[in-house]
């Protein structure tokens, strides 16, 4: 059993989700006031994001030789939520009090095929992980273990694209929460938010579920109906 999972966005009239240009449209503080209304104290975000706007400037740097970490599980504090990231082969650097930059514990998906050497790193700054998939990250039992181990029932998904997308091509986003600015990006090659999914794949049916204007900004909730 998994966690129910809610993708939570705003973005500008045309679907895109920077979040320098939707702080442009809207000083952000309804998104976060509609965020504790889904009532989704964890959240999830992806590597692009975490690097933006989280993490340290840089990447790990191995001093040993590669070693596979294989999937491995490690709690590094009981808490009621957490700030949940993915970094497929571990390579984000983090300052030492995460708890403050976040507001809550952080926890870290990553492959098996992250270095023993990092999950180290990630300890050594009592920062929690998970390594599952020996391709990539498994994120079904990813999920299954955010819920079974750290008792997380309810997971806002918050960025970026990619993750968005790779998440809803397996069946995990139960709900969309989307919220629109008024204005439009319009720039090439800025993300969506939801983003490269093959070009073989079917549109994904919603079925409406409420909208709400505030402000000039119109929030839409819809049910995924997962196949």
């Amino acid at each position: 059993m998994r966690p129910y999972i809610i993708c939570h966005m705003m973005a500008s009239l045309d679907g895109r989700i920077d979040c320098e240009m939707t702080e442009q449209i809207d000083d952000t503080n309804l998104y976060y006031e509609a965020l504790a209304q889904l009532g989704c104290p964890s959240t999830l975000e992806g590597k692009t994001t975490l690097a933006m706007h989280y993490a340290q400037t840089g990447e790990f740097q191995q001093q040993r030789p590669h070693e596979d970490a294989g999937q491995q599980l490690y709690k590094a504090v009981e808490a009621a939520s957490y700030a949940i990231g993915v970094d497929t082969r571990g390579t984000l650097l983090w300052d030492d009090n995460t708890t403050e930059i976040f507001g809550r514990p952080l926890l870290m998906i990553l492959s098996e095929q992250a270095s023993q050497e990092y999950l180290d790193y990630l300890k050594s700054k009592h920062i929690s992980y998970i390594t599952t998939g020996c391709n990539g990250i498994d994120l079904p039992s990813a999920m299954e273990t955010l819920r079974a181990v750290f008792s997380i029932e309810r997971l806002a998904v918050v960025g970026g694209g990619n993750i968005n997308g790779s998440m809803l091509d397996l069946d995990l986003i139960d709900e969309v929460s989307m919220m629109y600015g008024y204005g439009i990006d319009g720039r090439g090659g800025m993300a969506a938010a939801f983003d490269g999914r093959p070009m073989d794949r079917k549109p994904v049916r919603l079925t409406f579920k409420s909208v709400e204007e505030q402000d000039g900004i119109v929030w839409m909730r819809y049910q995924v109906v997962n196949s």
